[in-house]
This record gives C-alpha cells, sequence and structure tokens, in this order.
C-alpha cells in the first residue's frame, strides 16, 4: 500500500466534513432556523408555527439540492469512467463547495439573503456530494479487499477529526452569542467582525471554504491517477455503459437490494444530519454556541466510535456493522420524536429538567457515530459489489440510490411538519425508512457480488 496516498485520500474526508458538521448540523443550520422563524414572526405568524415554518423551508431548499444530485450522479459516474478521469471532476466540484460555502455569508440576522442563502447552502452540497463520488471512485486502488474496511472507516474518523476541529476554532473566535454578542472564550468575534450584527456566526460560510481550500492541497498533491488512464470522451459510450449497468441490477439481486437499502438509509441520515440542529434550535430553544458545544461533544465521540468501526468492518464485514448501527439509529428518532421540552414518551418532567438536553446530547453521539460507521461501511459495501475500473459509474449509481428519493425525507418532514405543526411527528417518516433499509438487508450478500 501506498501510504502516502492514503493519507492524500484521508485529506478529502478532514477538508470537507466541516461542511456538514459546521454548516449542515450544527451552526448555520440553526442561524438559518433563527433567522427564518424572525423572519415569519415578524411577518405575523405565532412563534410555534414560525418555528414550523423555519423547518419546512430548510426541508424544501434540501430536497431541490436532492433532486439536482439524483439526476446528474450517475451520468457524471459514466463520464468518469469512460474518459478514466477523477481529478479533473474533484477540481471542479471542489469549487462548487467553496463558492457556495463562501455565499452564506450574505444571510443577515433580518431576514436578508434568505433564498440566496438556500441556493448557496444548495450549490455547495452539490459540490461536496459530487466530489465525494469521485473521491470514493478511488477507493478500490487503496488497498486490498481485507483492508478496505480499515481504510474507509479510519477516513471517516479523520473527518470527524476534522469537524471537530473546525468547530472548536468556530466557538472559540467567531460564533458569537445572539445575546452577548462574545464567543465560548467570552471575546468578541475574532478579525474585528461585528457581534451585534451576528458576523461572526456568518462567517462560518466562509470559514468552512476556507478550511477546505486549505487542507485539499494534501490530496491534491499525494493523490495520483494511474498512469495512462486519460481517454477521449465518448458520451455515446458513457450512455452505454451506463444502461448496460442499470440494465444488470435485473441479474445482480445483491447489489440492487443493497442500492435501495443504502437508499433509504442514507436519505434518512442525512435527514437527521440536516434537521438535528433545527430541531435543537425551535424545540429545546437551543442557541448556536450550545449546540456547537453538543457538536464538538459529539464528533469527539463519533471519531472513536468510526475507528472502531472500521475495525470491527475488516473483522465481521460490513453487512452486520450496518445492520447494528442503523438499530441505533432507529432507536435515537423514536427518542426524538417521544421527547420535547415539557415531557418524554408523555411523561411530565419538572419545570426546568434539564434531562432532554442530556438525552439529545447522547442523542447526537449516536448519530454522528452510528451514522459514520453506516457511511464508511456503506462505502466497502460498494466496493464488494464493484471493480477499480467501473468504480466511478458504481459510486455514481450509488450516489443515485442515495439521492433518487434525497428529496422524500425532507419532503416528509416538511409535509407532515405542515399539516400537524408538530415538529417532533415531523420526524416520525426517518423511523419507517430506517425499518425498510434494515428489512432489504437480508437479500444483500456479505461478501458482495461479481460484475457480470
Amino acid at each position: 500500500m501506498n501510504r502516502k496516498r492514503i493519507w492524500g485520500w484521508w485529506f478529502f474526508d478532514f477538508a470537507s466534513q466541516p461542511y456538514a458538521t459546521l454548516l449542515l448540523t450544527f451552526i448555520f443550520s440553526i442561524y438559518f432556523a433563527e433567522v427564518a422563524r424572525t423572519r415569519f414572526v415578524l411577518e405575523g405568524m405565532e412563534p410555534a408555527q414560525a418555528g414550523a415554518g423555519a423547518q419546512a423551508l430548510w426541508g424544501w431548499g434540501l430536497a431541490a439540492s436532492g433532486m439536482a444530485i439524483a439526476v446528474l450522479a450517475p451520468i457524471l459516474g459514466a463520464v468518469a469512467d469512460t474518459t478514466g478521469r477523477r481529478m479533473p471532476w474533484i477540481w471542479l466540484f471542489s469549487g462548487f463547495y467553496v463558492a457556495g460555502a463562501g455565499g452564506l455569508w450574505f444571510l443577515t440576522p433580518d431576514g436578508g439573503g434568505l433564498v440566496l442563502a438556500l441556493a448557496c447552502f444548495g450549490l455547495g452540497l452539490i459540490g461536496m456530494e459530487f466530489a465525494t463520488i469521485f473521491t470514493n471512485a478511488l477507493m478500490p486502488t487503496l488497498g486490498t479487499r481485507d483492508e478496505i474496511g480499515r481504510i474507509s472507516g479510519s477516513g471517516f474518523a479523520f473527518g470527524y477529526v476534522g469537524g471537530v476541529l473546525a468547530l472548536a476554532l468556530m466557538l472559540g473566535f467567531f460564533a458569537e452569542s445572539a445575546t452577548t454578542g462574545l464567543t465560548l472564550l467570552g471575546r468578541p468575534p475574532a478579525l474585528g467582525l461585528d457581534g451585534a450584527a451576528r458576523e461572526g456566526t456568518r462567517f462560518v460560510g466562509p470559514f468552512t471554504a476556507l478550511w477546505y481550500l486549505l487542507f485539499m492541497i494534501p490530496f491534491f498533491a499525494w493523490v495520483r491517477e494511474p498512469r495512462g488512464a486519460a481517454r477521449p470522451l465518448r458520451l455515446g459510450a458513457a450512455m452505454r455503459d451506463l444502461g448496460a449497468l442499470l440494465r444488470s441490477l435485473r441479474h445482480r439481486r445483491s447489489l440492487a437490494a443493497w442500492l435501495v437499502s443504502s437508499m433509504f438509509s442514507r436519505d434518512a441520515l442525512n435527514a437527521l444530519y440536516g434537521f438535528g440542529g433545527v430541531y435543537a434550535g425551535t424545540v429545546l430553544g437551543w442557541p448556536v454556541i450550545l449546540s456547537g458545544i453538543f457538536g464538538v461533544v459529539s464528533a469527539v465521540s463519533a471519531a472513536l466510535i468510526c475507528w472502531l468501526g472500521g475495525r470491527a468492518d475488516r473483522r465481521w464485514g460490513p453487512r452486520p456493522v450496518i445492520a447494528a448501527c442503523t438499530l441505533v439509529l432507529i432507536a435515537v428518532c423514536l427518542l426524538v420524536v417521544g421527547m420535547d421540552r415539557t415531557s418524554i414518551f408523555g411523561v411530565p418532567l419538572a419545570a426546568g429538567s434539564r434531562l432532554p438536553d442530556a438525552l439529545f446530547f447522547a442523542c447526537g453521539v449516536a448519530i454522528g457515530g452510528a451514522g459514520g460507521v453506516v457511511q464508511a461501511a456503506s462505502r466497502t459495501m460498494m466496493v464488494r459489489h464493484t471493480s477499480a475500473e467501473k468504480a466511478t459509474g458504481a459510486f455514481g449509481l450509488y450516489a443515485l440510490s442515495g439521492k433518487a428519493t434525497a428529496f422524500l425525507a425532507p419532503f416528509l418532514i416538511a409535509s407532515v411538519t405542515a399539516a400537524t405543526g408538530n415538529q417532533r411527528l415531523g420526524i416520525s417518516p426517518l423511523i419507517v425508512m430506517f425499518l425498510l433499509s434494515l428489512a432489504l438487508l437480508v437479500w444483500v450478500k456479505p461478501e458482495g457480488e461479481p460484475e457480470p
């Protein structure tokens, strides 16, 4: 194994993780919910309706991004396999990532730039997802079949370390309290940013873009494609290869079952990531800084759990690891649906009880750890169903399976939330999706399935 090349590949996870940690889950999503809720209240909504409206708006934005990814992912994968090139695509979508993250600066506390922020967030999310397709496609060339699980799990663990460090820097030096204007260290935001205008929190977008630019340097310096890989683009041939891959699913029951199973589980998991911060901010009333502390605790735990998960994957294979973690995520969803500030599964709590906060901290550890292990083991399972030559097309199809219904979980959450006016009930569709993914694992072969 070329350890330097593996470390370079791991640096993509390290560089890109802050988009999920800082923007999707812990800081920007909560700031977005605060701003949207404030704007809706000013427009005449009741506070409870405004919170539900903020969650629904966030859901529509995630759904739109998911639909774009679902349509384009398999086509791009087929094109990349036909040309034999991955790196130019990673450069291109890295640009999307940086531009989208940087544009989040323009969401002001009075609600200005609300639609622009959703559009920029979607652009950056598309960039992250598409760049991930092409970096994942490099996995079969990193090590032997027996080593891939450990490499994938360690990569996710290293990514969580990046997320923790980025989050700690944001909390300590930039993200300010909405009431005091001070950071977690009790100081005004660094770089002369105006805490009263929430410029420290708004800097989370440009900060994420700069982090990515800096830590992708090892990736581009150490990761090289095999010599002689480049071939001329033949779009017709690429589409024929994609069609052949899709037709082969009729005869590859294990791969077909795996793609549908991962479709449900990843869609539900992404929704948990995407709505966890909104839930914390609107149901439990957490400010950005408390949510950030929650993020540090959960991400540190998740890094360790992912590292252990990679070892478990190497020993027992990806399928039992995925099944166990899915059960954990189902339990988390049940708790989130049954809990609010005043009661847990209908049992009243004493006024001012901190038990909901403690339980949600535990949920964060479980979501981060189990979710990270599921994603790492899922990459391993996909490698077992493809080859190095066809990996990008296969991972494009894998991305399609993860995004073909990527609009579904946000759509269901937004719809149920809007229909009931209850944010906790809005999370309930995720339980059904996780259960479906678990049932479909029965038809997935633990050692994968050879290509025809």
